[in-house]
């Protein structure tokens, strides 16, 4: 199946799901980044104004809210602003000082995910108030490699573009004309300065996209697919539960 075929057969899926959960619309968390700024364009095809978006800084660089800002505009999309950089660090000085009196202290992932966390409690809040469904925007590279925060990005009711690669997300960005600023951005989450994708898992999108696709790669690459694979198996995997209670 051709990629502009694929396409429609998302857009065709945004529509179907909104129909049997019988809700309004969607709410999306605009990052600024290109998987984000994809989801936009998709879904605003599919469905028109029936799309809500929030851009959620948190001490962020001031280029992400403006390249989030940008997809919206050039696709005609509401969107409000909700900084939370003040309750992340409100909460964050509440559990750093009870994890320092009990001898733990948070690290960086900790806290990271701590942003990630709180931008879901906001969509979550704004989707059950407008009747909606919160759309997430991992790719398959991200969901294979377990590249998202449980409970966090990866708290999400429809995943439109997992089964596309980082290569697949690009073409499909150019297709739908997602702007040139956004597909030129090195991705990142933007969690802390100099924090990039590929530096954080240790492998590009080009060798996993290769790998995912069945192409030969370097196997000292391969063995790191697989590591981020296996240690990430609680991120996709139900919840677990104990055997059922058969009852005398």
């Amino acid at each position: 199946m051709k990629l502009e075929h694929y396409l429609g057969v998302i857009e065709k899926f945004l529509v179907d799901k909104l129909a049997q959960t019988k809700l309004d619309g969607f709410v999306l968390g605009l990052s600024g980044g290109i998987d984000s700024a994809l989801v936009a364009a998709l879904t605003k095809k599919a469905v028109g104004d029936k799309l809500f978006t929030v851009i959620m800084p948190i001490d962020s660089h001031p280029d992400d809210a403006s390249d989030a800002i940008l997809v919206a505009d050039k696709f005609g999309i509401p969107y409000t602003i909700i900084d939370l950089s003040n309750t992340y660090h409100m909460l964050l000085n509440d559990v750093e000082h009870k994890a320092n009196a009990a001898g733990k202290p948070l690290d960086q992932l900790a806290r990271s995910n701590m942003k990630v966390r709180l931008r879901m409690v906001t969509l979550y809040a704004l989707a059950q108030a407008r009747r909606s469904l919160v759309l997430g925007t991992d790719n398959w590279d991200e969901s294979y490699t377990g590249y998202f925060t449980k409970y966090g990005d990866g708290a999400v009711d429809l995943l439109p573009i997992v089964e596309l690669t980082k290569g697949e997300v690009y073409q499909a960005s150019r297709l739908l004309g997602v702007p040139q600023r956004i597909i030129d951005r090195a991705p990142t989450a933007g969690l802390f300065p100099g924090q990039t994708d590929e530096g954080e898992m240790g492998v590009t999108y080009a060798d996993l996209d290769s790998f995912l696709l069945g192409r030969k790669i370097p196997d000292i690459v391969k063995a790191r697919i697989d590591r981020l694979h296996e240690v990430s198996a609680h991120k996709r995997e139900p919840i677990p539960r104990p055997a059922p209670f058969t009852r005398d």
